[in-house]
This record gives structure tokens, sequence and C-alpha cells, in this order.
């Protein structure tokens, strides 16, 4: 954010009292007049973004995700994705990253309710570079579009240099066996499940599906037609999530046995995101056990 609004003057922030959890101190130590703090005004941070957008100005709002897309999903929709602004969403904390907060601050059905929205672009990186690359990506991008992080560390898993493409899957590990397609957080998960399948004789490709609208239709047929199993990983609901994504390219192209890793349709209970990972099977246990079970529902040849 620093970097790019040294080079372009446009680039402002808008936040709901958000500053420290954002990350943004120091860009508003070095830019104050190009911070916007609207307070706990979450509608009015999207209509106030809205506003600079139509005055030539590139607004990210910046702010928890839980509460961006809940409380403001009506400005999203009308302000930003039916108007066209060119407002750049990053929901921070996204998934269970609030843990004990309890489900007022967990954030598990955003992608859901933000690919129902026609037009802005909807992302879920996956490690620090991806998120990086998407940021500049957002600023380039004439539209809306919404950035998905969390709070959590997570492993590298794109070498230096990586550019995020829009409406691309990355495949970062290969396989005939079974396919595993995840975002985010369960991208690393993911990687070190395929690690522990392959010593077990399986080989399952991996795939980053980071952008989720548009998705990689063509990358998930292929995955579909290749291996003839496909397991979802997500911190997100599983309904209507990315494996709701996935099925409906599935169904429609080429239908395979599925098995859904991620929040099974409920309300997260209260408790360290690590225990809510471990309480959904959101581990890589869980994704090794998924696997196995979509593989005995793969018809042989």
């Amino acid at each position: 954010m620093i970097d790019l609004a040294r080079a372009d003057s446009r680039v402002v922030a808008v936040v709901n009292d958000s500053v420290g959890s954002t990350k943004l101190g120091a860009f508003q130590a070095e830019f104050p007049d190009r911070l916007i703090n609207v307070g706990i005004a979450e509608q009015n941070m999207v209509g106030v973004a809205a506003g600079l957008a139509n005055g030539g100005l590139i607004p990210y709002v910046c702010g928890a995700s839980c509460f961006l897309t809940g409380r403001a999903l009506e400005q999203i929709k009308a302000d930003a994705a039916y108007s066209n602004a060119n407002v750049k969403f990053v929901g921070v904390s996204s998934g269970m990253a609030y843990g004990e907060l309890g489900a007022t601050h967990h954030s598990i059905e955003d992608m859901a309710w933000l690919r129902a929205i026609a037009d802005p672009a909807v992302v879920v990186p996956a490690d620090p570079a991806e998120t990086a690359s998407a940021i500049c990506f957002a600023h380039e991008y004439a539209g809306p579009v919404f950035i998905r992080t969390s709070r959590m560390p997570v492993p590298a898993v794109h070498p230096e240099g990586y550019r995020f493409r829009l409406g691309t899957a990355t495949r970062l590990r290969d396989g005939g066996d079974a396919t595993i397609i995840a975002n985010g957080t369960m991208v690393g998960i993911a990687l070190d499940a395929a690690v522990a399948l392959a010593a077990e004789g399986l080989a399952v490709r991996v795939l980053n599906m980071s952008s989720v609208s548009p998705p990689d239709v063509a990358a998930v047929v292929a995955a579909a037609q290749e291996t003839g199993a496909l397991v979802t990983a997500e911190e997100h609901t599983i309904r209507s999530g990315l494996g709701g994504l996935v099925a409906e390219i599935v169904v429609t192209h080429h239908p395979v046995p599925m098995q859904f890793v991620g929040v099974p349709g409920v309300f997260a209970p209260v408790g360290s995101t690590e225990f809510l990972f471990d309480h959904f099977a959101m581990s890589i246990t869980g994704v090794m056990t998924a696997v196995h079970q979509v593989l005995s529902r793969k018809p042989r040849r």
C-alpha cells in the first residue's frame, strides 16, 4: 500500500476504526491526508469510498471481513458492484481468525455472499507473496475487487516473483489419483496433506484457487477429467463457498465424486483458531481423510 501510494497520488485508504488491525499505521504516518477513518460505520465507509472513486481516486477499503461484508453488503452491491465503482476492498481477519471472539466475529460466509454478487473480482490469496501481488493487481484492475485475507501466519507456497493472475488457478503439485482444490489458509495444509499421501503411494494434485470470481473453469474441468476425484478445502462454510463453486463447475462439465473440507453449515463454537481448525477437521489429517473418502467413491477403470 505504501509503495503504491508513493507511486500514485490517487491511492487512499478508508478504514472503520481499524488502523491497527489493518496494519495501516505506517501508511497513516506517511500519508495522513490520504487515510480516512469513518469510525465504526461500515455502510458509510463503503459509500465514502464509492464517492472517492467517482472523484477519480483509488480507495482501498480495509476492515474486518465479518463487519465489512455482513454490515455493508448492500453498499458493496449497490454503491460498488452495480455502479462499477473502482473500489478495492480488503477484508482482514477472515474465516475463524478471531477465534475466541465467537460467531459474531467469524467470517465464514463472506465468500458465498460476495460471489453471488455480479461483477466484483473476489480473490483469496494463499501466502504473503500472493497477497502483495493481489494488492498490486487491484490497483491496475478497473472495477471493484475484494481481497480476503487472514491474520494467521501461513507458509510461503509461491516462489519469489510470483504474480497473481485473475481467473487462473495455480497448480502447486501434480498428481493423477485425486485433486485437492484449496485457497487461503488451507493451501499450505493441502500441500502438507499431499506430501503425506505421497508417502502412502498416492499422487495428489493441488490447485490454489485464489481467484474465486472469476474462477478457472478449465483447471477444474481438467482436474476432474484427469484425476477423477476432487476435494475442496476452505476456511469457510462449505455452503456456496469454494466447494459450491467447484461443484457447480463439475456438475455442469464433468461430474466426478467430491468431498468438502470446511465448516459444515453451522456456527463455529468459541475457541482458539487452532482448536476450531481441529474441531472441523480442517487439518492435514482431515484433508487426508477426505481424500481417502473420495477415492473410495471413485469409479474403477
